[in-house]
């Protein structure tokens, strides 16, 4: 018989069996309908698990010293077949992971023991221990420097699945999927993620092409790459890969708004946000997707299961409704095909589609401005799928979403606490078949049980309720947490002693009591828990700062050079402490060892910084952006490194930014300004209020010719510092250089007239003459004069209006220039000579420009105008009449009275 080996593969891949693949009366397929069926005792305990999961002979084996890989024998002696063969070991890989899930994640527990799994030499006993193959596989689970859950069980398991899917397969072509979802469910074994390798997700673009005829399938691998990105905080690429898995799928969705009623008391309706969703309209397609609760039978005929769900807790308040009641039609702007939903009676989504909605959901977190619209966003999205509840896993990640969205409400936070602790109460129970539980398991990102209560635990801490939090990390071992929380209660003592207790034996894990009573050498129970020994040392250094560097330092040997943890915490202790050399040298080693931590990029950047290294800080911000777009300031920063590198020459023309964000002089490339000015850009997106970065954008963009970029910065830093320093917040160097790039086409025939205020005549260039002159107006009129003056601003603003043709408008302002000059604030009793004979200059040029401006302007008596501003000045300085200039003021004044 030939195996329908792809069938059997997209029926793993999709957790329900294949009614087209008949009674399965060859032995393989009975195995593989178990594996889909979810009882993995049966393929766990089969012949071929028995064959695959022998141990070696252990007198030709040290237990000790060898890995999984060279422990047990792999061979399947009783399938000859190579195709048969590959897809035993994909169903036994398949099992193994899932159980491992099972009994980590989704519960219920397990009904059998390791023992049973695996088998030993039938001439010898057994001579190694579950306990001991436990804490082996937990050891070789340490990946990048980062130590794996110690507590997780049955992790024997996983590394089985890791060797199995580690064989070569020809014929299961599907398999580079199953490596991907064991790569997804290691990452959450480690406390912080690592990079994967490369073969991982480069072995996954020829599925993309297969999975394209199934809209299920693609729509599924799409999102489980977009989770993968989620876990690394790539939210823009998980972003996309969400978008185009529900392209992939047909959903429709749409976030709008509706007229409702939140309140019990609410007597107007107002506008409610809604998401608008709908699954696609299969109802004449052969591969028409069915919800969860429904399960074609092997004739074709659909039938209905009762699903059992997880408890939904009541909100119980006085003042909210439990969901907003919608009295209209929403109106969807942009999918016409949504305008027939009714926002209170929607239609059921696919539980496919459901997943990829939660999925948007974190996204829209992880994206928006840490501010109330984003909950207010997220909201609509959960709602969608709590609505509908039609599978144990989705609904808890739901309800989970839920959780977190009210844990910072007043109203809500009972509730918030309340079914976090029911979600954590019906891991370990058997209320619905495993086989609904793992069904989308994938597909979402839910959090193992020790996740889980660990964020209850936070959840308790949020609230002050301390004691039940450090009970949750102490059961669960994690010892960072203990020690914050005796932290939090001001009492380091205590969180002192149970680290030492722990280095020094008298405080022990379980997993150390476990592996204590067996016989093991003392060299294996000290290497087996090497990467969690260091971490404690590491948590040893930040109790003890007078010690931290023998700490950290010890780990770091300890872990035979692989503790990122170690270097990450040196580095900063260096950094802190101004030794920016040693800060680099620790920094280096903790990036290669895990580079996905932003932090540790940008306290390495800022030591290059220090050390005036601008390649290896635009390296090390570059970095930071790569792995987080929205950090405004690493963004700032690399804009700074850029203007840095070609720091040779001085030119009185080029300006960069000094690393204080200070004006420098030294020559700078056009393509690092055109470099600098763009990483300023991308950063103001993520952080619009922030002035500093609005005026270190500002002269960039002066400097690469982008004017019209550099009028709208210099607004917004108006807006947001006029109040605070006044007149300071102008550059009027700037300024001067925007009115200079407007006015300097004075020989253009089509110039504005004196009646084109607005510069309405197109120009194809915004950032000089015409095209530039709209901008700096509104700057002027709407911006900076609302909210300060000076005499320099006026003066600036009155050239701009002379080239315009305002006459009026022009003699105004420059007047107002010599009211806010030396002259016009010159008071009686002053005794600076200086100051005198600098206010008589400006008083010959404001008569100067009454003489040239006011004939222009009609009905305005300019003579008038110049001799009371020479009056009320001779009369403030009458003590200046000994100096030479005073002549001069009554000459002017002779001469206007000569000119009636």
């Amino acid at each position: 018989m030939v195996l329908p080996v792809e069938t059997v593969e997209k029926s793993l891949l999709s957790g329900r069996w294949n009614s087209q693949l008949g009674p399965e009366t060859h032995p393989v397929l009975q195995l593989a309908k178990a594996t889909v069926d979810g009882d993995f005792r049966t393929v766990l305990t089969s012949k071929y698990a028995k064959e695959l999961f022998q141990i070696k002979n252990t007198q030709e084996v040290s237990v000790d010293q060898q890995p999984y890989a060279e422990l047990f024998l792999w061979k399947l002696q009783s399938v000859d077949d190579e195709q048969e063969r590959e897809l035993v070991q994909l169903l036994l890989a398949v099992a193994c992971l899932h159980t491992f899930v099972q009994v980590n994640w989704t519960g219920p527990n397990l009904e059998f023991k390791l023992s049973d799994i695996i088998s030993f030499p039938s001439h010898h006993p057994p001579p190694i221990s579950e306990e001991t193959l436990c804490v082996k596989a937990i050891a070789e689970l340490a990946y990048g420097g980062e130590p794996a859950y110690h507590l997780a069980q049955f992790p024997v398991l996983f590394r089985f699945a890791q060797v199995i899917l580690g064989f070569p397969y020809v014929h299961c072509k599907y398999t580079p999927w199953w490596q991907l979802r064991a790569a997804i469910i290691h990452e959450r074994l480690l406390d912080d993620p690592v990079p994967l390798p490369a073969e991982v997700l480069g072995s996954l673009a020829p599925l993309v092409e297969t999975t394209n005829s199934d809209p299920d399938l693609a729509g599924q691998l799409l999102l489980e790459q977009g989770l993968l990105e989620h876990i690394f905080s790539h939210d823009k690429a998980a972003a996309e890969l969400f978008v185009r898995a529900a392209r992939a799928t047909g959903l429709q969705y749409e976030l709008t708004g509706a007229l409702g009623k939140r309140t019990k008391f609410q007597q107007n309706d107002l506008s409610q946000l809604v998401l608008l969703a709908e699954s696609r309209n299969t109802d004449n397609s052969p591969d028409k997707k069915k919800p969860a609760n429904q399960v074609r039978s092997t004739n074709g005929v659909t039938t209905s299961r009762q699903v059992r769900l997880p408890e939904t807790l009541p909100l119980n308040d006085d003042t909210l409704l439990e969901q907003t009641e919608f009295t209209s039609t929403a109106t969807a702007t942009g999918k016409a095909a949504l305008n027939h939903l009714d926002p209170a009676s929607q239609p059921p989504l696919h539980p496919l589609d459901q997943c990829i909605l939660l999925s948007l959901c974190l996204n829209v977190r992880n994206t928006s401005p840490s501010h109330g619209l984003t909950s207010e966003q997220m909201s609509p999205y959960v709602a969608r799928v709590i609505s509908h509840p039609q599978n144990w896993s989705i609904h808890t990640m739901a309800l989970l979403l839920r959780s977190r969205l009210e844990a910072s409400r007043t109203r809500t936070v009972e509730r918030s606490t309340l079914q976090l602790q029911a979600l954590v109460d019906q891991m370990p129970t058997a209320d619905s078949e495993l086989s609904e539980r793992l069904l989308y398991f994938h597909s979402i990102p839910l959090p193992s049980k020790w996740e889980m209560e660990r964020e209850l635990a936070l959840r308790f801490l949020s609230i002050g309720v301390i004691k039940s939090a450090l009970e949750i990390f102490e059961r669960l071992e994690m010892w960072e947490e203990v020690v914050k929380c005796w932290q939090s209660m001001e009492r380091n003592d205590k969180a002192l002693a149970i680290v030492r207790d722990l280095l020094e034996g008298r405080k022990e894990e379980a997993e150390s009591v476990i592996a204590k009573a067996k016989d093991l050498s003392a060299s294996r129970r000290v290497s087996m828990d090497i990467a969690r020994e260091a971490k404690l040392w590491c948590l040893l250094g930040d109790l003890e700062p007078d010690n931290a560097v023998e700490h950290y330092e010890h780990a770091w040997k300890l872990s035979m050079e692989t503790s990122g943890r170690a270097m990450r915490s040196l580095g900063g202790y260096y950094f802190s402490r101004g030794k920016f050399a040693d800060a680099v040298t620790c920094l280096r080693r903790a990036v290669a060892i895990n580079p996905l931590i932003a932090h540790s990029w940008f306290v390495l950047g800022c030591a290059y910084m220090r050390l005036e290294d601008w390649e290896g800080g635009r390296d090390a911000f570059s970095r930071c952006v790569a792995i987080d777009d929205e950090d405004a300031e690493s963004w700032n920063n690399l804009a700074t490194m850029y203007l840095r590198l070609d720091a040779a020459k001085k030119s009185p023309y080029d300006r960069g930014i000094d690393k204080d964000g200070d004006r420098s002089d030294k020559a700078v490339t056009f393509s690092n300004k055109m470099l600098a000015f763009r990483a300023l850009k991308r950063g103001l997106k993520h952080s619009y209020d922030n002035w500093r970065m609005w005026s270190n954008y500002m002269i960039v963009a002066v400097d690469v010719g982008e004017l019209s970029e550099a009028c709208r910065a210099l607004t917004r830093i108006v807006e947001e510092r006029a109040d605070k320093v006044g007149a300071e917040c102008v550059d009027d160097e700037v300024l001067e250089r925007l009115v200079d790039a407007v006015t300097r086409q004075d020989d253009d025939p089509d110039r504005p007239t004196a009646g084109d205020k607005q510069g309405t005549v197109p120009d194809a260039v915004p950032n000089e003459g015409r095209g530039l002159l709209r901008r700096v107006v509104d700057l002027f009129e709407r911006t900076i004069l609302p909210r300060v003056s000076s005499s320099r601003i006026f003066r600036t603003y009155a050239r701009l209006l002379t080239w315009q043709l305002r006459w009026e408008d022009a003699l105004n302002a420059h007047l107002n220039a010599y009211r806010w000059g030396p002259a016009g604030t010159f008071e009686r009793g002053e005794t600076d000579v200086e100051k005198w004979r600098e206010a008589v200059d400006e008083v010959g040029e404001i008569e100067d420009i009454l003489a040239n401006f006011g004939p222009r302007v009609e009905g305005f008596d300019w003579k008038h105008q110049g001799r009371s501003i020479l009056r009320t000045f001779i009369g403030r300085s009458k003590d200046f009449e000994d100096e030479p200039e005073w002549s001069r003021l009554t000459e002017m004044l002779d001469w206007l009275r000569s000119e009636e």
